[in-house]
């Protein structure tokens, strides 16, 4: 790598540690540690919610499916605005009028403690598999370009992410993700910069060319919407449901506006977050198209094209921005995963009773587990990473479906709910082995969840109302 190049990366880290470290002097209690003492701004907040929910593999992976196909993805991103107006007209208004630390409360307020910390669990073994497996595809991305060793790439992420997380909070983290997101849409624009200016033909040139090739389709009218995630109805469907389920029900992501002034400051933040999402996905794939004119039509191992385009063609400097920009991917993601986890844990799990100091080491707990995760398994670990990646899909239609009856005023047994739930997870396992496409699972899972919980409790509501099985009426 160019002394330049290393450079700006090292600058990069320094100033991001930096930071966070003068920013933590202001962290006073848990509360401005985990919330930012409710008071941040919600530009700053929407910022946020897109550069954590934009791991790497967003990153490198949007880039290679516009390489190798088209547009369609997009579909998914359409979905995304309209699940977050969903979100933000259903449950945000709910989570503001209680109050709540932690979006679980809800739970917990309505069916007991008991099914607040189930599921609290079940976020925090979403975000540990999820997030573990981005981290270490992070680094694996970093040793393609850089040639550092994966164990050392994970190391340098993640000691340097520890710091400003543990010494910031949360404050400091939707700063700094702002700080990043900007970087890595600035690196991508640059991108289309560079390769429009080295192309042989002009830009407009260059989309017409695209367009003839079909590369540049969004819209996919396909009738098998059961099986093909990409059809139009399938993936703008599976948009909406992911968004009601990350940014509905997933403390993570929801933990961002929690800590905006108001209601009407939350709903800026999150439906401005899927508009921004969707300008960040078309400038990921406008330069995988692009870099497909560029390179032509070259065999390049799935997911590396991004990667290989920065380290063969891109001038120093500019790759140097470009790995800062990999690098603020990998650690926005990295950092909120740390402080949501250590956050359902002091609320959920302990009742909100932790000094800021105790905060901290719950902090530090968790990003052990998640460095070790990155440590302990390698690239050629392909089951983990794609159970890292569809693990959301399987757990978010059971927390969905438990939102949901949380607005029933019926009074469901606990036996009901913890069996509605589990069988909401199964019905996900056979829907992947009948072939069922991933769009569907959440939708499927929340259904199952929400028929079983009522039918079960129909069932021992019967059963506790008679003498056993005789039919005697107590």
């Amino acid at each position: 790598m160019h002394t330049l190049d290393l450079t700006i990366i090292i600058c990069f880290l320094l100033a991001m540690a930096g930071y966070g470290i003068w920013q933590g002097q202001s962290n006073q209690t848990k509360d401005d540690y985990f919330l930012g003492g409710r008071n941040l701004p919600w530009i700053v907040a929407m910022f946020s919610i897109v550069a954590t929910e934009t791991s790497v593999l967003t990153f490198v992976s949007v880039p290679g499916i516009a390489f190798r196909g088209d547009w369609t993805f997009l579909q998914l991103a359409l979905g995304y605005i309209f699940g977050r107006t969903l979100v933000s007209a259903v449950l945000l208004p709910v989570y503001f009028r209680e109050g709540v630390d932690s979006i679980y409360e809800v739970i917990g307020k309505r069916f007991g403690q008991n099914m607040q910390k189930l599921a609290s669990v079940v976020f925090l073994v979403t975000r540990i598999l999820a997030d573990g497996v981005r981290f270490l595809a992070t680094a694996v991305v970093v040793e393609v370009i850089t040639g550092w060793p994966l164990s050392v790439s994970v190391l340098i992420i993640g000691i340097v992410t520890l710091v400003y997380t543990l010494a910031g909070g949360i404050r400091t983290i939707v700063w700094i993700d702002s700080i990043q997101f900007i970087l890595y849409l600035f690196g991508g624009i640059m991108t289309i910069v560079f390769i429009t200016a080295n192309l042989s033909v002009g830009f407009p040139e260059a989309l017409v060319h695209l367009a003839n090739e079909q590369k540049l389709q969004i819209i996919k009218f396909d009738w098998h919407i059961f099986s093909e995630p990409w059809a139009f109805f399938s993936a703008f469907t599976g948009g909406i449901l992911l968004s009601l389920g990350s940014h509905g029900v997933d403390y993570m992501l929801v933990q961002r506006v929690l800590g905006c002034k108001n209601l009407n400051a939350a709903r800026k933040a999150m439906i401005g977050s899927g508009i921004f999402v969707f300008l960040q996905f078309t400038v990921f794939l406008l330069a995988g198209s692009l870099i497909y004119l560029f390179i032509g039509d070259m065999q390049v191992e799935k997911d590396r094209e991004f990667a290989f385009f920065i380290v063969n063609h891109l001038p120093v400097g500019l790759k140097g921005l470009l790995l800062a920009g990999v690098l603020s991917a990998a650690m926005s993601t990295l950092s909120s995963s740390i402080n949501s986890l250590a956050s359902s844990t002091v609320t959920d799990l302990l009742g909100g009773n932790a000094s800021l100091n105790r905060s901290r080491l719950i902090s530090l707990g968790w990003a052990t587990v998640l460095i070790g995760i990155a440590l302990v398994f390698d690239e050629s670990d392909n089951a983990i990473i794609v159970l890292g990646l569809k693990i959301a899909s399987y757990t978010y239609g059971g927390l969905i479906g438990l939102f949901l009856l949380s607005g029933s005023n019926r009074h469901f047994h606990p036996l009901s709910l913890t069996l509605g739930f589990l069988t909401g997870i199964l019905a996900v396992v056979i829907m992947e082995h009948m072939g069922v496409a991933w769009t569907w699972y959440i939708m499927f899972s929340a259904t199952v969840n929400i028929t079983t919980t009522w039918t079960v409790d129909k069932a021992v509501r019967l059963f506790t109302a008679t003498d056993g099985f005789h039919g005697k009426a107590k």
